[in-house]
């Protein structure tokens, strides 16, 4: 089965040298991906375009990953013939044509389209009229309906080939992974986080993850779960690192030091010289906020103007004029809702009515009270990871039993996303099995029986046992984890 690979639109009016690496950057890409997840499959690129080989019983996983490639505008499924006598091959193309989807326009009015590129002695518009009068003639289809028609008939003539599209996915947009600067985004596995993360991925910025861990291992496992996501999802041709930094000292002295109307607007300062300081330390140039206008206390254009004050690095804020709803809609299509929805939050600091129009002097004021060196010791504490390597690096909190046969009283649970669990079910004889997606798993503590045995199940154990050992810390004696 064969694909073409549209581009990102933007791409294609860049300059000769510049396309030529952004396309070179987008096949490499394409490549990267692609070679991870299947076998036989090839990749080539083009001057406007890439094409990719893959054995067909593989053809709908390869078109769904590759909507999520970053720098794609769309992906045409099709298959390709050869006509050496293009000008005289109006009957080859028909013939090709009616083999290919004649069957499809059974009972149903139909338009040809095609789009040419190259010397050929007919117009678009004839070859349409003489492909359409021909699948009028020899299919069983309704009637051409040139405006409303039930199929659209698309096909290309490049030079001497010719490519009948039999579908079409949209792509995610955007420029190829790894074409611009990398950015560092600062990740608290909510919403509007984990969206701002998503649009700069989508955008071509290597994006990196910096969390603050203002107290509380479950928040911390949830956003390196999150994290660990998106860019499996939508940046995987690359290596990003997590950073984790220590921020409860900091939140304390917050709370011990500065006036309650300004905790919040400090904080993010301190967030930020803290992120500054990771960002310089990685050579990166520029930071990645979720914040939107006036949707907290410290997103007004004040606050915002007084908390950048502190950083002289570039602060990027993709959502800055976009409302609630709107993030979610898009939390929602890129799969981060249910992490959103489920994230085990830490609040430690609550501002009891908090600023909105925040004074630089009285800023640095409350800031004279802080205790710096407490800011710098939670900079130095901090812990970089390789993004793939996320969860390995957590801290179990408990033993856990690994066992590859269950007993007949063990229930399993599937702590596997409902993708995964869609495309390989679990099937188990003798076992009772739930499904409580990892996200899931602290708000529906409720439905485990602290006497019964359970065995957590994922497909590589990690997350298995990170999250066994977390809840046998919460009491869960008997639970364990089971890898086949």
């Amino acid at each position: 089965m064969k694909f073409v690979i549209k581009l990102f639109p933007e791409i294609t009016i860049k300059s000769k040298p510049v396309r030529q690496r952004l396309v070179k950057r987008l096949r490499q890409n394409v490549s990267v991906v692609l070679k991870r997840e299947f076998e036989g499959v090839k990749v080539q690129g083009f001057w406007d375009k890439v094409e990719v080989v893959a054995p067909d019983e593989t053809a709908a996983d390869v078109a769904e990953t590759l909507q999520r490639i970053p720098g794609i505008a769309n992906i045409l499924r099709v298959q390709v013939y050869r006509i050496e006598d293009m000008d005289n091959g109006f009957d080859d193309i028909l013939a090709h044509t009616k083999s290919a989807l004649g069957d499809s326009l059974t009972d149903k009015s139909f338009v040809v389209r095609i789009k040419r590129a190259g010397l050929h002695n007919f117009t678009s518009h004839e070859l349409e009229r003489y492909v359409g009068g021909g699948l009028l003639q020899h299919t069983n289809a309704k009637a051409v309906d040139l405006h409303h028609p039930d199929v659209t008939v698309k096909l290309e003539v490049r030079d001497k080939d010719l490519y009948i599209i039999e579908e079409r996915y949209e792509g995610l947009g955007g420029y190829p992974m790894g074409t611009q600067e990398p950015v560092l985004s600062l990740i608290s596995g909510g919403f509007d986080s984990t969206v701002s993360s998503y649009l700069t991925m989508k955008r071509g910025l290597k994006t990196h993850f910096c969390f603050f861990n203002l107290g509380g291992s479950a928040h911390e496992i949830g956003v390196k779960q999150v994290s660990l996501y998106l860019w499996e999802k939508y940046g995987i041709s690359h290596r990003v690192k997590f950073v984790s930094v220590p921020f409860e000292a900091v939140v304390a002295e917050i709370l011990k030091s500065v006036h309650h109307s300004h905790m919040g607007v400090v904080l993010k300062r301190l967030m930020l010289r803290a992120a500054t300081q990771v960002a310089n330390d990685m050579g990166i140039q520029a930071l990645v906020t979720g914040e939107s206008v006036a949707q907290v206390s410290s997103q007004t254009l004040t606050n915002l103007s007084v908390i950048d004050d502190v950083t002289n690095i570039l602060v990027l804020r993709p959502l800055i004029t976009m409302d609630k709803l709107d993030i979610i809609k898009v939390s929602t299509k890129i799969g981060t809702e249910d992490f959103a929805k489920n994230m085990p939050e830490y609040c430690g600091v609550i501002s009891d009515r908090p600023t909105t129009c925040a004074k630089m002097e009285r800023v640095l004021e409350e800031e004279e009270q802080f205790d710096f060196s407490v800011l710098e010791q939670a900079i130095s504490d901090r812990v970089t990871v390789k993004i793939d390597q996320v969860m390995r690096s957590q801290k179990t909190i408990a033993e856990v039993d690994v066992t590859s046969v269950p007993t007949v009283d063990d229930v399993i649970i599937d702590i596997r996303h409902p993708d995964e669990r869609e495309k390989s079910p679990l099937e188990l004889t003798n076992n009772t099995i739930k499904t409580i997606a990892f996200y899931e798993l602290l708000s529906k503590l409720d439905q485990l029986d602290g006497s019964q045995s359970y065995l957590l199940y994922c497909e590589h154990g990690t997350m298995s046992q990170l999250h066994a050992s977390h809840l046998k810390s919460l009491g869960y004696e008997k639970m364990g984890v089971y890898q086949p």
